[in-house]
């Protein structure tokens, strides 16, 4: 169960945030045994842990973590829409973006801080298909977004 393989890492899911108040769309939305996330940022307690461009502004290491928090996100809200944290079965497929200079190449070692923490969760689950994208901009100047879909039981 998810909820037990949390609390073993000693990691504490965050509550959904919630929407920005720029767009017309939800978190995250059911469809069948799916759940699909929007974008969701590396936000802790409101504030962005991080913002800045990947490359100059922001080191890998940083925007690593950053990744890792919006992918907890991004199960905050699966987990909302789908009445539990054990609801969810697995990772479907990631979209990473990353805010980085023109000449930053390792986009996608910043979205493996996504990859890494699905996979660490859900086991052979969590492996899924990606698109790691290089952005000129994100909201709130944040490093980097995470969406996914979910498996549900």
């Amino acid at each position: 169960m998810l909820s037990q393989r949390l609390a073993a890492l000693g990691i504490v899911l965050p509550p959904p945030p919630p929407p920005p108040a720029v767009g017309n769309f939800v978190g995250a939305r059911r469809a069948g045994s799916l759940v699909f996330v929007s974008g969701q940022l590396p936000i802790v307690d409101g504030k962005p842990v991080h913002t800045g461009r990947v490359g100059s502004t922001v080191g890998l290491d940083d925007a690593c973590a950053a990744a890792r928090i919006a992918a907890l996100n991004t199960i905050a809200q699966a987990a909302a829409v789908a009445g539990s944290l054990d609801a969810l079965r697995g990772v479907v497929r990631v979209g990473g973006f990353v805010q980085a200079d023109p000449e930053f190449v390792d986009v996608p070692k910043v979205v493996n801080g996504a990859s890494d923490l699905f996979v660490e969760l859900f086991g052979d689950a969590g492996r899924h298909a990606r698109a790691a994208i290089g952005v000129a901009s994100l909201p709130a100047g944040v490093p980097v977004e995470i969406e996914a879909v979910f498996t549900l039981e």
